[in-house]
């Protein structure tokens, strides 16, 4: 198979939360791989560091500040994208938050401003976008899913069910924008060492040792590890993929625990 096939030279990817940790190392991986990419963040200071980080190695690469849930900011900096930037071949669906609280202890607020930014800004992103796409005949969409968009467990409850409905979301998509050689697909990351996940991904912790005991890899994951995984979904070698969630997960979602000997 030719490398060609995974090669995204020529194409812009815009991916959201791509300032840190998951966003990030996917948007080193797309430029890698040839892509321009466009950093959407919140903090200044975030944006700035990812940005300069990127010319560091060499990459094609440009930053905008805005909130995915404001509407109207999402309105202005697309327009100005496209202005600036020209058509939008890739939009990776990144930008999410998390609220660790037991359903029982979690205010109603809260619940919906996690489904706001992991849910409803991704359709909104995605359909902005899908508009040029559409007219183009041509596009990826890749949303970060989560295995949260499979499983549940405490203190995930709005999580998990913004990354379920988001899942659904994908497929949905998928369905509708196909017609117009679109692909719409998602990754579901597994349990990835990141500033997201804080204390709960070291050594020490109780979450820690249990979740190596369920992984068959037998480790936390790394940024890294979703490189692979959005290149494939970003370039031509995905083109009769559609409505998928890859999950990169280390096996967890296969098994009830690591193997034995016994």
């Amino acid at each position: 198979m030719s490398i060609e096939l995974f090669s995204l030279a020529g194409k812009t990817a815009l991916i959201t939360g791509g300032t840190h940790g998951i966003g990030l190392a996917i948007a080193e991986g797309l430029a890698a791989s040839g892509a321009r990419i466009i950093l959407n963040g919140h903090t200044a200071e975030r944006l700035s560091s990812a940005v300069g980080h990127c010319e560091k190695k060499g990459f094609s690469v440009s930053g905008y500040l805005f909130d995915i849930s404001d509407q109207q900011a999402v309105d202005k900096n697309l327009e100005k994208i496209r202005k600036m930037e020209g058509v939008i071949d890739v939009l990776v669906n990144n930008a999410a938050i998390h609220r660790r609280v037991k359903l029982m202890d979690l205010t109603l607020k809260d619940f919906r401003l996690v489904l706001d930014i992991n849910l409803t800004a991704q359709f909104y992103m995605a359909q902005q976008v899908a508009r040029s796409m559409i007219n183009n005949k041509q596009g990826k969409i890749i949303n970060l899913c989560s295995m949260m968009s499979e499983l549940g467990r405490d203190t995930t409850g709005a999580y998990a069910s913004a990354k379920g409905g988001l899942k659904m979301l994908t497929k949905s998509m998928a369905t509708e924008w196909a017609q117009y050689n679109i692909q719409v697909n998602g990754i579901g990351p597994g349990y990835i060492k990141t500033d997201a996940t804080g204390p709960i991904s070291e050594p020490g912790s109780p979450l820690y040792d249990f979740i190596i005991s369920r992984t068959p890899a037998g480790r936390w994951g790394k940024p890294e590890d979703l490189k692979g995984a959005a290149i494939f979904l970003a370039s031509s070698a995905s083109d009769f993929v559609n409505g998928h969630i890859l999950y990169v997960d280390g096996g967890m979602l296969a098994t009830l625990g690591r193997p034995t000997d016994e």
